[in-house]
């Protein structure tokens, strides 16, 4: 029988306790320090980066982190088709998770499914949940790791959680960070897809944190940690008495899970605020603030503004990924926004350049 609401079980401990201090006085420190605008720009590219990287890798994408890198900007692999969709699927996906924390959309359901239609299909098309049982098998023995509730439960059981989502983040009870979290966990038990849970989940997660004030100016990337222990990952989200659903483990205690994630943001946004500190040794300013009236393509391409001045339609197609055809209405928009200028209007290939008040935020 399922309940009416989703209520995890754990207790805090003091581990749990000392990892969210160290979270608070890292994001405390970070927020007041100012980090210049290349900077910015160059620490949210190297985390969007790792976030595709790790968390593809996760799943079993046989890319490298440079590999992941050459494929965002175009190359190809051969014999590596798959792991290279995989990758521009999940980059989507990242892009749309800041549009939606950008415009500060509200927490609902369609967008979470929004996010696993990219992941899975490069499509920001809301995608319905399994019709049908999902095991999870050990790879090697073929043994049940992990059988989900059965596909007419998914529905409500997403509903639950999306719901106490909602009140959590309203209610502040639970720290943050322990919200997204339990999200996290339960997400993954739910299992609502046949494939791509893992991926969503983590999305989730990231969405959970930066809409709630625990975005770190989007430079960290929690997937590293998770990659780089795969068992421990792993063996904390296998809890419970039984590898069945409804035989205990929707009812077990997620407190190892929560020590493992609160550990692990801990440890990422130490590792940031040391990167933030040193860009202020360097006597930066901060224009963060500024910088989130952009949409992900814009901020994409004030690196290349940065290094030349001007672009050609070519050139901004290149840095984003896109064809000219899809840039020319887009640089049309960002003239009639104010982010764009034309450089020469009488050449008959256009020079863009940037608008006087985002030219001073990159060579400020």
């Amino acid at each position: 029988m399922i309940g009416l609401m989703f209520k995890p079980v754990f207790q805090i401990t003091p581990a749990m306790t000392t990892a969210l201090m160290a979270i608070e006085a890292d994001r405390q420190a970070v927020a007041e320090l100012p980090i210049d605008v290349p900077m910015l720009a160059s620490l949210r590219a190297t985390a969007r980066l790792l976030s595709t990287h790790y968390s593809t890798q996760i799943e079993g994408n046989r890319l490298t982190e440079a590999q992941v890198q050459q494929a965002l900007s175009g190359a190809r692999f051969p014999g590596r088709e798959r792991d290279e969709i995989e990758v521009h699927h999940y980059y989507a996906a990242i892009e749309y998770l800041e549009t939606l924390i950008a415009s500060r959309a509200p927490f609902a359901e369609a967008n979470i499914q929004r996010l696993h239609g990219l992941v899975l299909d490069g499509r920001p098309t809301p995608t319905p949940y399994r019709d049908g049982q999902n095991v999870i098998r050990d790879s090697g023995t073929g043994a049940i790791v992990y059988l989900p509730p059965e596909a007419q439960d998914v529905p409500v059981l997403m509903k639950h959680l999306l719901d106490w989502i909602k009140v959590q983040c309203e209610s502040r009870e639970l720290p943050v960070p322990l919200v997204a979290a339990a999200a996290h966990d339960q997400s993954a038990t739910i299992h609502p897809y046949y494939d791509g849970n893992g991926r969503t989940a983590r999305l989730l997660t990231t969405l959970i944190l930066q809409q709630q004030g625990y975005g770190l100016k989007g430079i960290y990337s929690l997937e590293e940690y998770y990659a780089r222990d795969l068992a421990g990952y792993y063996a904390a989200l296998s809890i419970g008495p039984s590898h069945n659903y409804y035989m205990g483990r929707a009812e077990a205690d997620i407190t190892p899970f929560l020590t493992y994630f609160l550990t692990g943001m801990a440890d990422a946004f130490a590792k940031v605020r040391v990167k933030a500190s040193a860009a202020a040794k360097r006597g930066a300013s901060d224009r963060s603030s500024l910088l989130r009236e952009l949409d992900p393509k814009q901020r994409q391409v004030l690196d290349l503004f940065r290094r030349q001045g001007s672009a050609s339609t070519a050139e901004l197609a290149q840095e984003l990924g896109l064809s000219p055809r899809t840039v020319r209405p887009l640089c049309a928009e960002w003239i009639a926004s104010g982010f764009l200028i034309v450089r020469d209007p009488s050449r008959r290939n256009r020079l863009y350049r940037l608008a006087p008040v985002w030219e001073s935020v990159i060579t400020g």
